[in-house]
């Protein structure tokens, strides 16, 4: 509970108790208080990871390539998964049965803005636990160079140690226009799992 002021007491008087024992500063121990930085907008904030990515200078040990790669067309299904991935987990995943928990959207972006992109997307949808993300890159169906991102990302998706699988979207989520990828779970999550299961295990043996 807050102390309460009697109304007998003046406001000289309460201001003379809460000052009582504060000695005042000298005269050249008094320091200027600095003004306040304005803060960042995410604007620009954006353009500055922009400028960034373009320069090649993230500091975040990028491993994603800009070489040659294996090109694909516009209307090709992307899939891949990585050995041990379920059949059925993989099926799924194509069918987008999963719930989508992070989306990212590459379209107007160069692709070395797309490649920084690619790769603080999956570490943060990773470090955050997400299985199930999408990546919008478009098919660049019309463009000088057709399917040249959607062909990189694809790419890219392989060489990221977190990612397990990913499938072309279902047509309600972009299409070929889209990727859904599938992370891989992290340590507390499948310490989770192996409790879940264990308990279903004893549970069994006890019904047995």
């Amino acid at each position: 509970m807050k102390p309460t002021i009697s109304m007998k007491e003046t406001e000289d008087s309460v201001f003379q108790k809460a000052m009582s024992g504060v000695a005042p500063l000298k005269e050249g121990s008094r320091k200027a208080i600095p003004k306040a930085l304005p803060q960042s907008t995410s604007g620009q904030q954006q353009r500055r990871r922009d400028a960034v990515a373009e320069r090649g200078e993230e500091g975040d040990h990028n491993p994603l390539t800009l070489g040659e790669i294996e090109r694909v067309n516009p209307f090709d299904v992307l899939a891949w998964k990585k050995d041990g991935v379920q059949p059925r987990v993989f099926r799924h995943l194509a069918q987008g049965k999963y719930p989508i928990e992070a989306t990212l959207d590459l379209h107007q972006r160069t692709l070395k803005q797309a490649r920084a992109d690619v790769f603080r997307f999956i570490r943060s949808s990773s470090a955050h636990g997400f299985r199930s993300v999408v990546i919008a890159h478009g098919r660049g169906d019309r463009s000088d160079d057709p399917a040249k991102l959607k062909g990189y990302v694809a790419h890219w998706l392989v060489e990221l140690q977190d990612v397990i699988g990913f499938h072309s979207a279902p047509r309600r989520h972009g299409g070929t226009g889209a990727t859904i990828v599938l992370i891989r779970k992290s340590p507390s999550q499948k310490e989770e799992n192996r409790e879940r299961h264990g308990l279903k295990s004893d549970l069994t043996q006890r019904i047995d």
